[in-house]
């Protein structure tokens, strides 16, 4: 497949993911509002903290470093041996589920059954679930490599839209059934998913239009693991490839959820306060989740495909170079300038966020300083998943080998900064050492863009620097909105408030048009891959 018919179809992929996660994310923060108003915060803690950290942890260790490994290069390879390695990641979920089950069981806090019951069924359940989404791991795996846009964002919004509508049903008519509610959603949730997924395949393979595309997989036993005379079982570069993300991905778990951890092993916060900042940290992270994720997961698959792993820039098609270089640098003025956005008007615009979604019990305290600190680091979350996404993309190996050792460091000084933060300065300690955690990986990967670049004439670094004019439009908006929110928000009425959103409308405006003014080639980019289709349809 031709680079720019890869990065077209990758940006259908990206942009189809951003929509499906804002799907997500409004059904989440819906769901939230809601089930505050019904059930404990205690409940809403030991749920989105504890045991969506158990279940998020089984599965990150079971299958991501397989995802990066079988991912990397061509879809044209061995899919047989490549499907009996994604198998594996079902007995190793088998594995962390039950060690993990039982660290969940006996060597943590068990919450007040008379606060949280049914909290041992609820482990089971969690840990249940993730073996079950690991079953369809290899039909996950072969859609993505292949860029089934469609499937993805049909399974995944049905399994989504389904555990929301049991979760408010349940929680409207049995209340007391505690964490069973939440454990019967879940279960139906990775269920819905892995369903989805089968049926197309069972339809899609020995089609017309599968045998029309050449699909690498022509019956659905070939889905199955199976023994090839004389041939090895997996692919063994893909197996050591694996093994190197896997030490990798084990780190990279802890500095991704490393705060929850924290909380979890060693019992800074109550459950309670657990509770209310997930609620304001899934606030905070909306525009990361819904945009930065599905294009880091998206153009992973982009610059796998169009470089070779392990190559230098002078050992690669300079075609490909220049493509992939020009992508990286809009990429990065891109998730730069909205991190920015974010940055810019979440300081101002954090305490009614917050009164207006969950009322006094979020815009109290620390809850608005909380999410003043997370819109900092979405600016951090921004450009390192852009880098990182580029730099796992093209290290081999041994380089990822040595990534190790420096997230193995990084692992333990997050650790241990973010343990005295929080002590010194509550929940905003885990904001503000997630920051550091961001700046030092970033750091890492853009010195490892730069070295790749350096004896080509690209420098995609630059899309890191924002015009000068477009940071004093920032600048000006940083400042009049601030003053907006001491004279007019929160506590003066609604006129009050509505001067401060009208104020904030007016200078967001002005940073928009700046941006269309200054930023002409990152906006046609945008127009053309990521928006195209959706103009096409409107024509």
């Amino acid at each position: 497949m031709a680079a720019q018919d890869v990065l077209g179809q990758t940006a259908r992929l990206a942009s189809s993911s951003a929509l499906l996660q804002v799907l997500f994310r409004v059904l989440t923060f819906g769901l939230n509002a809601f089930t505050l108003r019904y059930l404990s915060r205690e409940l809403i803690g030991v749920v989105n903290v504890r045991l969506t950290l158990l279940y998020s942890t089984v599965v990150f260790l079971a299958r991501e470093a397989f995802r990066r490994a079988c991912l990397s290069g061509s879809a044209k390879r061995n899919w047989t041996k490549t499907i009996n390695l994604l198998w594996l990641t079902v007995p190793l979920g088998v594995f962390w589920s039950l060690i993990l089950g039982l660290v969940w069981l006996h060597l943590l806090e068990v919450p007040d059954p008379s606060v949280v019951p049914h909290y041992q069924a609820g482990v089971v359940a969690f840990g249940l679930s993730a073996i079950i989404e690991l079953l369809g791991e290899p039909l996950w795996v072969l859609a993505q490599a292949h860029l089934f846009v469609r499937l993805k964002v049909i399974a995944e919004s049905l399994s989504v839209v389904s555990k929301c509508i049991l979760t408010v049903t349940l929680v409207i008519l049995y209340p007391q059934w505690g964490l069973y509610i939440f454990s019967l959603a879940q279960l139906l949730y990775v269920s819905v998913l892995v369903m989805c997924y089968g049926i197309y395949f069972v339809m899609f393979l020995g089609s017309p239009e599968a045998t029309k595309k050449s699909f690498p997989v022509s019956r659905v036993k070939a889905l199955l693991p199976s023994f090839v005379e004389d041939e090895a079982f997996v692919n063994w570069k893909e197996a050591r490839l694996t093994w190197s993300f896997f030490k990798q991905s084990f780190l990279k778990q802890i500095l991704t959820e490393g705060e929850r951890y924290v909380m979890t092993f060693l019992n800074v916060l109550n459950f309670g306060d657990q509770g209310v900042y997930d609620i304001v940290n899934n606030l905070g992270s909306l525009v990361a989740r819904f945009i930065f994720l599905p294009i880091e997961e998206s153009f992973y698959v982009f610059f796998a495909k169009v470089l070779e792993r392990g190559k230098t820039v002078k050992d690669q098609k300079q075609d490909d170079v220049a493509m992939a270089a020009n992508v990286l640098e809009l990429l990065l003025k891109l998730v730069l300038l909205i991190g920015l956005t974010i940055t810019v008007f979440g300081y101002a615009y954090s305490q009614l966020a917050l009164d207006i979604y969950g009322g006094s019990m979020l815009s109290s305290g620390t809850g608005p300083d909380l999410l003043r600190c997370y819109s900092l680091y979405v600016l951090f979350l921004a450009v390192n998943g852009v880098t990182e996404c580029f730099t796992f993309a093209l290290m081999c190996k041994e380089e990822v080998d040595r990534y190790n050792f420096v997230m193995l460091a990084l692992s333990f000084i997050f650790l241990c900064i973010s343990y005295f933060l929080t002590h010194w300065y509550g929940s905003v300690g885990f904001i503000l050492a997630n920051c550091f955690n961001m700046g030092i990986r970033i750091a890492h990967s853009t010195h490892y863009i730069h070295h790749y670049f350096r004896e080509s004439s690209h420098r995609p670094l630059s899309g890191l620097l924002p015009s000068p004019a477009l940071l004093l439009v920032y600048t000006l908006s940083a400042g009049v909105t601030a003053l907006s929110e001491v004279w007019f928000c929160c506590d003066k009425g609604w006129m009050a408030r509505l001067i401060h959103i009208s104020t904030g409308a007016l200078c967001l405006a002005g940073t928009l048009v700046t941006m269309f003014c200054t930023e002409t080639k990152l906006i046609h980019f945008v127009r053309s891959q990521f928006l195209s289709r959706y103009l096409k349809k409107g024509t």
